[in-house]
């Protein structure tokens, strides 16, 4: 194998590439990114750049591409198309031909049905995305709605009024983050927003964003009329596998890969677009955290380089929110399916801790304010942790 294309100068990409020359492969590396800028950090997006205690020169990553990794960058240039057999990207530069390819293009922000382009309305994703924000916010708007709350949308929320801000979120759900949490937990998650004064309402069919040039109020499907000076989308995000149409792999919910992140004969996967059997939980899972990214853009390398005597990708996906005076950490998949169980809980400290279960075993532990606790857990899930020894442990 003399050259490898990196598709995505993304937190995957980049440690995909670590990997790649920390296993010792001394070949060409070339890594294709859409975005003008060098690899780059995104969780600080919504809290230390909205806040204007960083500045964007804090969020690149280490090492750099160039420099350190002998990586030949291609920024500001799209991937427009592949072809396994040929191997072959196409892109906005041109073509690059490989031996093996990394596909880490990462996801794409989901809007509204008929989302109109006005001054005041935005979305986050990109540093762009959240300099953009910050100046709206700098300006001190009078009323800021945050339209989904989810883990961005909070976040964005929590910065907003932690810059003292009136905030109204609106989620379509009757309960917050319950795909995740489930009903108990994700009201848990509620109530955080609500003590810090922020105006949550729950199920909340949005109809239509309006303004002139401006945003200035957000219709509700039934009648009601919130005003707002800005307005943030935080609807999710979609596998960005557009330009993988026609390609020959398998798209579902992302790039359809096996349990060592193969999607095709010399092409691997990591990252939000990837779609995989994790075996350790006995189903196919897409994870969007940081802590994935980082992990398995390390293990498609290794994939890539060693076939099938690579280990299968089976880890306890873990990842945290920092929400007001709240850190919040979630680790295994417990979906909302699974029995939940408060095993530690302290109000007035704002701390808690609840298990999940399923099928006899623990599958996920929520942590508010106890972070070495879910460690803890975490390493016990991987090691097959069972509910009922679980439990009572927690209640001796």
């Amino acid at each position: 194998m003399d050259t490898i294309v990196i598709v995505g100068a993304s937190l995957a990409g980049l440690r995909a590439a670590e990997a790649l020359r920390a296993e010792g492969f001394e070949g060409a590396i070339r890594m294709v990114g859409g975005e003008d800028h060098l690899p780059y950090d995104r969780p600080p997006l919504s809290k230390q750049i909205l806040v204007g205690e960083w500045q964007p020169d804090r969020l690149v990553l280490q090492p750099d591409p160039v420099a350190d990794l002998d990586v030949d960058l291609h920024l500001a240039t799209w991937a427009t198309g592949l072809d396994p057999a040929r191997k072959v990207v196409s892109t906005s530069g041109g073509d690059l031909a490989f031996d093996g390819c990394v596909l880490a293009t990462g996801s794409l922000v989901r809007t509204l049905p008929g989302q109109p382009e006005l001054a005041g309305l935005h979305t986050l994703r990109t540093v762009d995305d959240a300099l953009a924000l910050r100046a709206d916010l700098d300006a001190g708007p009078g009323r800021v709605v945050v339209i989904g709350a989810g883990f961005i949308g909070a976040e964005v929320a929590a910065t907003a009024r932690g810059r003292g801000l009136d905030v109204t979120i609106l989620e379509g759900l009757p309960v917050p983050l319950q795909r995740g949490l489930g009903d108990r937990m994700g009201m848990r998650m509620a109530e955080v927003h609500r003590a810090q004064g922020v105006d949550l309402r729950l199920g909340a069919a949005v109809e239509a964003i309006e303004g002139g040039d401006r945003v200035e109020r957000v219709r509700l499907a039934d009648g009601t009329v919130i005003p707002a000076d800005v307005v943030v989308v935080g609807v999710g995000v979609r596998p960005a596998t557009d330009w993988l149409d026609g390609s020959g792999l398998t798209l579902d919910d992302g790039v359809v890969c096996d349990a060592r992140l193969v999607a095709a004969s010399g092409v691997v996967a990591a990252g939000d677009l990837a779609r995989w059997p994790n075996e350790r939980f006995g189903t196919v899972m897409r994870v969007e955290h940081w802590e994935n990214a980082v992990e398995q853009g390390r293990a498609a390398a290794l994939a890539l380089l060693h076939g099938d005597s690579a280990a299968p990708f089976a880890p306890v996906p873990w990842f945290w929110s920092d929400q007001y005076d709240t850190k919040i950490q979630l680790a295994g998949w417990p979906g909302s399916d699974a029995a939940v169980e408060v095993v530690e809980e302290d109000e007035s400290a704002g701390r808690l801790v609840a298990l999940y279960g399923r099928g006899g075993k623990v599958v996920g532990v929520l942590g508010l304010n106890r972070p070495r606790q879910v460690m803890q857990y975490r390493m016990q899930i991987e090691a097959g942790l069972d509910w009922d020894d679980a439990i009572a442990a927690a209640r001796a």
